[in-house]
């Protein structure tokens, strides 16, 4: 009888589960699933378990291995059993941001934590959330022995022998501020200083290590984070930047060292391969359209004609801070239109700004890697907004490079099920996958004004600092 040659990639992510099932050698998707999260920044891990068995259901016959791909930072903090003490806290819940600045000082400022993790606090990483728990819940606190990430706590439960220690990969730790990407080791001193003791941490497995075995049989790989396994599932080689547009906007690109950058501006990632993941994230990306939308009266495929039917938006700002903000660091900011006048008071006008708005605050994170070392050649523009006409269009504007548009995919998911397959290969390096995309060249004749547009939107970002950050 021949071996299945088909793997599954999970992406366990903020808003839903996907599972995508492959054929390990081509990459071809033969089968997908999905189930919805609540739309909460801190909840039970079983709601994950729970959606993994929707999403999985009847798709899993004949898959020989499996790699989950996690939302990086969630802290899911366990007893002894490995049963959860507490609902975790996602990446995209704020309320550490008082204890990140109380770590960063304690440390000794921003350099001191870059150098040591490649990070500096936010109240997105996990360290921060940490504090924030032994600081207002001392009982759940007492309680826990170990801490772990989404993509860990889901792996593990995928074992057939859950005695087994958790595993994580270099990827997902690098996002957890107490992991060293120049040690490659686990900084269990920053860990004690965020939460006040030790706590057991997951070993991190190689990149195509099998961790363990599924109740069917299915070789488990190590899974990763979500940035790292969308990076696999590009397969992006250098030069190419990602700029995935989904709940947050994420620009990342592979490279051989990883930065160190004291405004904590680029995070120092690990990626999933044993290179690295230079990473800008903002909060707010395709909600950003969403918002824009309700506000211009319209759907978001009406936003798409709306926002092509001008040539810009006649000096209409969009700061896309909606959520608090990330990079820049503007965890208690709102969103802001500046320079309304009765000439831009239009649906038309608005929905440009709203896109150019949320695509200047990712061209600024380019901006960003390309200062710490990173060549762009072309973005590669990936997520559900990255669909959007106009997004498109006026990224290849604003960015001032080609931007690849890969066809519609679970790039997370795909990104994992690449992974399983190389587990299952065991071969020297992934295997590579065809996959197809269309391009858009920037268009010349704009070049002035899109250095006009994002010179007034870092003008209005400027003038509006104070505001934002009362």
């Amino acid at each position: 009888m021949t071996p299945s040659r088909q793997v599954a990639g999970v992406d366990c992510s903020t808003q839903s589960t996907k599972v995508v099932v492959c054929d390990a050698e081509t990459g071809a998707v033969l089968r997908e699933g999905r189930a919805a999260h609540p739309d909460l920044t801190e909840v039970d891990p079983e709601v994950w378990w729970q959606a993994w068995q929707q999403a999985s259901d009847g798709l899993l016959d004949d898959v020989a291995a499996i790699a989950v791909g996690g939302q990086q930072h969630g802290m899911v903090l366990t007893d002894g059993a490995g049963t959860p003490v507490r609902d975790a806290l996602l990446w995209n819940d704020n309320r550490s941001a008082p204890q990140a600045s109380d770590l960063l000082d304690e440390l000794g400022g921003p350099e001191a934590w870059a150098e040591a993790t490649g990070l500096v606090p936010v109240a997105s990483f996990t360290v921060t959330k940490l504090r924030w728990v032994a600081q207002h819940e001392p009982e759940a606190a007492a309680r826990a022995e170990g801490v772990v990430l989404p993509h860990d706590w889901l792996t593990h439960r995928l074992r057939a022998d859950t005695s087994a220690a958790p595993t994580t990969d270099r990827g997902d730790a690098s996002g957890t501020g107490y992991w060293s990407p120049f040690d490659e080791t686990y900084r269990t001193d920053l860990l004690r200083l965020a939460f006040g003791r030790e706590l057991a941490v997951p070993r991190v497995a190689g990149p195509r290590e099998v961790v363990g075995e599924t109740s069917t049989g299915a070789v488990l790989a190590p899974g990763t984070g979500d940035n790292m396994a969308a990076a696999l599932g590009l397969d992006l080689q250098p030069g190419d930047v990602a700029v995935s547009l989904g709940t947050s906007g994420t620009v990342f690109a592979v490279a051989d060292r990883p930065p160190t950058d004291s405004s904590g501006i680029v995070a120092g990632f690990a990626d999933a391969t044993g290179r690295f993941l230079p990473l800008v994230c903002t909060l707010n990306a395709a909600r950003v359209l969403g918002a824009g939308a309700t506000l211009a009266g319209a759907t978001l495929d009406d936003l798409d004609n709306l926002a092509l039917s001008v040539d810009d938006a006649d000096g209409l700002v969009l700061l896309p801070f909606l959520d608090g903000e990330r990079t820049p660091p503007l965890p208690r900011a709102k969103g802001l239109v500046y320079g309304l006048t009765r000439a831009n008071a239009t649906p038309a006008h608005l929905a440009r700004a709203t896109v150019e708005g949320m695509l200047c605050g990712l061209a600024d994170a380019v901006d960003a890697l390309r200062e710490h070392g990173t060549r762009p050649r072309r973005i590669v523009l990936i997520g559900g907004a990255a669909r959007s006409r106009a997004v498109q269009q006026v990224a290849s504007t604003v960015f001032g490079l080609p931007v690849a548009v890969p066809e519609p995919g679970e790039y997370v998911a795909r990104g994992a099920a690449r992974q399983a397959a190389w587990t299952l290969a065991g071969s020297g390096q992934p295997p590579r996958w065809a996959s197809s995309t269309h391009t858009i060249e920037p268009d010349e004749s704009r070049t002035t004004a899109a250095a006009a547009l994002r010179a007034r939107y870092r003008e209005v970002l400027q003038q509006a600092s104070p505001l934002l950050t009362s």
